[in-house]
């Protein structure tokens, strides 16, 4: 299934996208379930198929305004230098010897279609896009054995860990978290649906010009070894997501860099989900 959270007719709702538009999930299993990641909460996935089984689509995909899929994460992990690059200038970066960690705030992601907010002063200079496969988390788990890492995933997204270069040198958190800076969406693609994890391929286009590509399989850590490292610190819950890194090609590994300015597009594409479309400024 792909599952999206969506706003029409200024009400927020979520439900099935169909190639036709998008099945609404009914007002019965919306009380009961306020939002995506109730659902997940209650392992509710089926539930919500049976719900939207059999049904007419009744919002058309061009009427409604999407948001980030998960609307209220618990907690957003991102991981950093998982493909071999340069970071973020001039030099390869040595290959990390364990998996580097950092969080976003609340606020720092828009839904597909939605304009990246351009920082204001100096921090405009140095907007920057990374394209990133995210994944959904379904069930809750502290301690997960790489092995049963993939059990816990509900669903994959893409992710844009927009980021302010200058303000990264300040510290990672702070050119991380700008508001607005990144993007979700367009929705979720249930776990079922990818038969072959390690051929999912990203790739990010800049006003039509692809200038990231590449497989799961380049990944320097696998998915099944971040979830397990990020379970060792802390208990992973439903609809946390895990931004799983960004691979060469971000505006400021460039050369000359290229940051993002007004009027800019951004269209990044996971196979087997979808193109997150984001408007700049």
């Amino acid at each position: 299934m792909k599952i999206a959270s969506f706003r029409h007719d200024r009400i927020t709702r979520y439900g099935v996208v169909t190639t036709d538009g998008i099945i609404t999930v009914s007002d019965d299993f919306r009380n009961r379930y306020p939002s995506l990641r109730d659902v997940l909460d209650d392992d509710a996935l089926d539930k919500l198929a049976q719900d939207t089984q059999d049904r007419d689509t009744d919002v058309p995909l061009d009427e409604a305004q999407l948001l980030p899929p998960i609307t209220n994460p618990r907690r957003i992990f991102c991981v950093g230098i998982n493909y071999p690059k340069k970071y973020p200038l001039d030099n390869p970066a040595p290959l990390p010897e364990h998996i580097v960690l950092f969080a976003k705030l609340d606020g720092t992601l828009v839904g597909h279609g939605e304009r990246l907010e351009i920082p204001k002063g100096e921090a405009s200079d140095t907007f920057d896009y990374e394209g990133e496969i995210g994944l959904v988390i379904g069930k809750a788990g502290r301690h997960i054995d790489g092995k049963d890492a993939l059990d816990y995933i509900a669903g994959y997204t893409i992710i844009n860990d927009g980021s302010v270069r200058g303000w990264q040198k300040h510290s990672i958190h702070a050119g991380k978290n700008f508001a607005k800076s990144g993007g979700c969406g367009p929705w979720m693609v249930t776990a079922d649906e990818i038969n072959d994890l390690t051929a999912m391929r990203l790739s990010t286009r800049l006003n039509g010009e692809t200038v990231q590509d590449t497989t799961v399989a380049e990944m320097i850590f696998s998915i099944p070894e971040v979830i397990a490292y990020i379970s060792h610190t802390i208990d992973l819950r439903p609809g946390d997501l895990i931004a799983t890194g960004s691979p060469e090609g971000a505006g400021g590994s460039r050369q000359p860099p290229r940051f993002l300015r007004e009027g800019d597009v951004l269209e990044m594409e996971v196979s087997s989900v979808g193109v997150l479309r984001n408007p700049v400024g």
